[in-house]
């Protein structure tokens, strides 16, 4: 037998709740994490900066762009696993917080912040560039005005935003797609030698000037990993946050190759390096045979919507990042306030301010390379984020999706940013460091006081004999019941066929542990007393699941099958020895002991998280003891909406049960009759069980089904 003892507290007698004016809706599917995750790429790397990207090395920056690609996929994994195992507003500034601990987490929610500012601004301004072309606009004063124009659409709710950015990403990809696919069939037209020379010398600067462009270039993919600050608002992570992120990697890698293959292939090098629009300047090219001038429209019609699309994610994301250090006391509580559309007013409000603040004050050049060395910097952090979390050895850290070739993956992902940075030159590392004091400042000045959180590296310690961050726990363990159960975990199952066992009069808590031990044993192919012991040894961890006069116990058996809850009631209650370190001197009235098979570690941790939230709830305990019968505890762990009850009478709707065998009552999909209160006994029927006048039928399901039930039973 392998036992894993529970190592999920449960939080201690008046623990605070989230409040429920600071929760996230959950409306984002996976079209919404591509159209987000796109439209955060596609923007100036594409339309402004491989002209800019070309003058450092020549026709190689193909090669740069797809190398680039290639090397954020580290980060793109580590990003993806972190997003499944802890989906909350915040992405890296969330992560690093929780692996490192709050002063890391300052770190990189303020750079993660000023990063996403700085590309978000760039991309507006570059917007100027292609509206020149045909309208003599003043750069600054259009982009200021699309800030406040994004500033409003965000404020009205992450569903509002992400409908625009579908209409934006769908005509970008689309016109980006033709321009492609018209630009590579004019390249295979062009003779060789041509070709030939177009591409020659293909590194002007050779491997070094190759690798600072692929740092440069870099800022063209710093989008993707912002999919993790909305992961709060994404339905079923697990799948659509990888699935959108990868998606969304291809595909813009693809058209970033391609696209700028075309254009060192067909246009001029020496004007070629100049040009602040070069989409336009090849479309011009080879779109002659469109009437005059559709082609040029087509272009900037997808540059307009791609700066647009990136300005409008930028504003979307980095409002959560004050959202999330919010919460946790970093910032001002004001930022975690949400409005009557569920968006976060302030962080979105003081976001679009700073992004306003850049336009007006910063070069377009350098908007780009210190957005490049400061999300390098937080990519590296993502995949030590990663590792801390893998080796923490954190039960409830279950992420969905897990990095391929760990750890190697992660470790090459801490060592290609620092070496891009360096390549790029003294200016980007001198600013990274700038941010990074910046961020340490207002730590150890606002922050140091307020926050008394560690990290999962306190886990990593723990392993080594020190002391490990207990609240870290119970916060994972949240996240995975908000996440819900998949169908295969049959929590309406699991409780329906719980072993209940009231005690009334004294006992000790070891020896009400004992007779759950002795009334499961039966099941388990291990003694009722080494079952017990096995469950002792987490009575002996500070980590003890103990709330609000509940314990939760819990043990993973070899080779057993099912799962089975073992409900103790102790209605006089049984106080926990307070000799042993860590433990609360407490008196308990419930027990809920769940024995599961090791080899399911998914459905078990999801079973155990939704049970530790129901005891969390307020008033759960008084209700337990107040319940009349067996049928009414049970019901205590299901939601109301999954839990209905009637009395069959002659009359009115009820007698429609009246009568008929429960094998053949006709109840709604994802329902059942689950027992019968008959003369005042509880028992769970046999299909051939008939119900009777005055019986209390009890049904479980589904909250849909339940409430078809209701209206069909109840007058």
């Amino acid at each position: 037998m392998t036992s894993a003892p529970s190592t999920a507290d449960l939080p201690a007698e008046g623990a605070a709740e989230e409040p429920s004016d600071t929760k996230l809706d959950k409306k984002l599917g996976l079209f919404d994490v591509f159209a987000v995750a796109t439209g955060a790429m596609f923007s100036s790397g594409f339309f402004l900066l491989p002209g800019i990207a070309a003058a450092q090395t020549g026709p190689s920056v193909v090669l740069a762009y797809l190398i680039s690609g290639l090397l954020v996929l580290p980060a793109a994994l580590s990003a993806a696993e972190l997003s499944t195992a802890m989906p909350r507003a915040g992405g890296a500034y969330f992560f690093l917080d929780r692996t490192l601990g709050p002063l890391m987490g300052t770190v990189g929610g303020v750079g993660t912040w000023i990063a996403l500012v700085l590309k978000s601004s760039f991309a507006l301004i570059g917007m100027g560039a292609y509206l020149a072309i045909f309208v003599d606009l003043p750069i600054k004063p259009v982009a200021l005005a699309l800030i406040a124009a994004f500033t409003v659409i965000n404020l009205v709710g992450a569903k509002e935003t992400t409908g625009l950015q579908r209409i934006l990403v769908v005509v970008l990809v689309a016109v980006l797609g033709f321009f492609v696919f018209q630009g590579l069939w004019n390249v295979a037209e062009l003779p060789q030698q041509q070709f030939s020379e177009q591409f020659s010398p293909f590194m002007i600067f050779g491997l070094s000037g190759l690798f600072s462009t692929v740092g440069l270039v870099f800022v063209s993919y710093a989008g993707l990993t912002h999919v993790a600050s909305i992961s709060e608002e994404v339905k079923n992570p697990d799948r659509n946050v990888p699935l959108g992120m990868f998606l969304a990697l291809g595909c813009t890698v693809s058209i970033y190759v391609a696209g700028v293959l075309v254009m060192v292939a067909l246009l001029d090098p020496a004007a070629f390096h100049e040009d602040l629009t070069p989409v336009a300047t090849a479309g011009q090219a080879f779109f002659d045979w469109l009437p005059e001038p559709t082609g040029l429209v087509l272009v900037v019609a997808a540059a307009i919507a791609a700066f647009a699309s990136t300005g409008n994610a930028g504003v979307m994301s980095s409002s959560r990042y004050p959202l999330a250090m919010a919460r946790d006391q970093l910032v001002p509580s004001g930022f975690s306030k949400l409005n009557r559309f569920q968006t976060p007013t302030l962080g979105i409000l003081v976001s679009a301010g700073t992004m306003a603040a850049a336009v007006l004050l910063l070069d377009v050049a350098s908007l780009a390379k210190l957005a490049s060395a400061i999300q390098l910097i937080l990519f590296g952090l993502l995949c030590l984020a990663t590792i801390i979390m893998r080796e923490s050895k954190l039960e409830y850290y279950h992420p969905g999706f897990r990095s391929p070739l760990y750890p190697w993956t992660q470790i090459a992902g801490v060592i290609i940013p620092v070496w891009l940075i360096i390549e790029m030159g003294w200016m980007p590392v001198l600013f990274t460091l700038g941010v990074i004091v910046l961020a340490l400042g207002w730590y150890f000045l606002y922050a140091h006081r307020r926050v008394k959180r560690g990290g999962a590296l306190f886990h990593v310690f723990r392993r080594l004999g020190h002391q490990a961050d207990t609240g870290l726990h119970h916060e994972l363990r949240q996240v995975i019941a908000d996440k819900g159960l998949n169908a295969e975990d049959a929590f309406e199952e699991l409780v329906t066929t719980a072993i209940f066992i009231d005690i009334d009069g004294d006992v000790s808590f070891e020896d009400a542990m004992r007779t759950a031990c002795t009334s499961v044993s039966k099941y388990l192919p291990v003694d009722a007393e080494v079952l017990r012991e096995c469950l002792s040894k987490e009575f002996d961890s500070e980590l003890m699941p103990v709330s609000h006069g509940a314990a939760v116990p819990h043990l993973r058996v070899d080779s057993f099958e099912g799962t089975q809850l073992v409900m103790v009631r102790l209605s006089r209650g049984a106080w926990i020895s307070e000799e042993k370190p860590g433990l609360p001197h407490a008196r308990i009235y419930a027990i809920l002991c769940l024995i599961g098979p090791n080899e399911q570690a998914d459905g078990h941790l999801r079973l155990l998280a939704k049970l530790a939230a129901r005891v969390d709830e307020p008033g759960f305990v008084d209700a337990w003891l107040d319940a009349a019968d067996e049928a009414r505890v049970k019901a205590l762990l299901l939601p109301n909406e999954q839990f209905f009850e009637v009395v069959v009478e002659e009359s009115g709707p009820s007698r429609l049960l009246l009568d008929k065998p429960v094998g053949e009552v006709d109840v709604p999909e994802g329902a059942l009759v689950a027992w019968l209160r008959r003369d005042g006994k509880i028992e769970v029927p046999a299909p051939d069980t008939t119900i009777r006048r005055g019986d209390h039928v009890i049904f479980i399901g589904h909250p849909e089904a339940i409430e078809d039930l209701r209206t069909m039973l109840e007058a």
